[in-house]
């Protein structure tokens, strides 16, 4: 049976093996993606769960490794919006390895599906990329973002004067947002251990099938990696929006 590669993503992948260090204390009992930002109500996971939910999966498989047991427990203890399956790496396999060992268990491998990792904090319209994917033919598509810095910048002459401060300014090169959309042939290409941003994707880019699908305009994406990031996201989410939330 030939891939279906036009219709919308109904299934996922969640990373959620990392053991977060950089998030110590917070990490010390329980993985990275059970963290919560605070005023939220909700760990990272459950946040992502019921977006992929609204955008239209009815399935995702999740990835743990560190704590297992505790996200585990969570997930059977809550009432989510969706199916949900763990898999539970014996040994680092990377992420790649890790991405390609949860895919071997989604529910249709002959579909389309969305991944994404489990540290990200971010709402966009997901049917969008997906229709992105589909109409450039790519084996997987990135979601792109600008972030911002987390220092000041300073803007001088040509004479070296400095003429500005810039607080925080948003950077000029768009990084890898950690959501893909992929294509049912693209889990074949992972690595069984290391980096795929390392191994798969440069391939797939010398190739032209790899996409980037920049985010949209005042959608919010942020990494969730130490407790200062805990802090500002806590602050961002509390500002008022000029639009709801996709």
């Amino acid at each position: 049976m030939s891939p279906r590669v036009h219709e919308l993503p109904t299934q996922a992948v969640i990373l959620a093996g990392g053991q977060g260090s950089r998030l110590r204390p917070y990490t010390d009992d329980r993985p990275k993606p059970m963290v919560e930002i605070p005023g939220t109500g909700t760990p990272i996971i459950g946040h992502q769960l019921a977006w992929l939910a609204e955008e239209g999966v009815t399935d995702a498989v999740i990835s743990c490794g560190h704590l297992a047991s505790v996200l585990e427990r969570w997930l059977a203890e809550t009432e989510l919006p969706l199916s949900t399956r763990t898999v539970v790496e014996t040994e680092p396999l990377g992420r790649g390895g890790g991405l390609k060992y949860a895919a071997a268990a989604l529910p249709r491998p002959d579909e389309p599906w969305y991944a994404t990792n489990g540290d990200i904090w971010t709402r966009f319209p997901l049917r969008e990329m997906a229709a992105f994917h589909a109409e450039r033919g790519a084996l997987a598509t990135l979601a792109l973002a600008r972030p911002q810095l987390p220092w000041g910048a300073v803007r001088t002459d040509d004479f070296g004067h400095v003429v500005d401060f810039i607080e925080s300014p948003t950077v000029n090169f768009e990084v890898n947002a950690g959501v893909y959309v992929c294509a049912a042939e693209f889990a074949a290409l992972l690595p069984e251990r290391g980096d795929h941003e390392r191994t798969t994707f440069p391939g797939l880019a010398r190739q032209n099938r790899l996409a980037g699908f920049p985010l949209p305009h005042g959608a919010y994406w942020r990494a969730i990696d130490t407790a200062k990031d805990l802090t500002e996201a806590a602050r961002e989410l509390a500002l008022p929006r000029d639009r709801p939330a996709d």
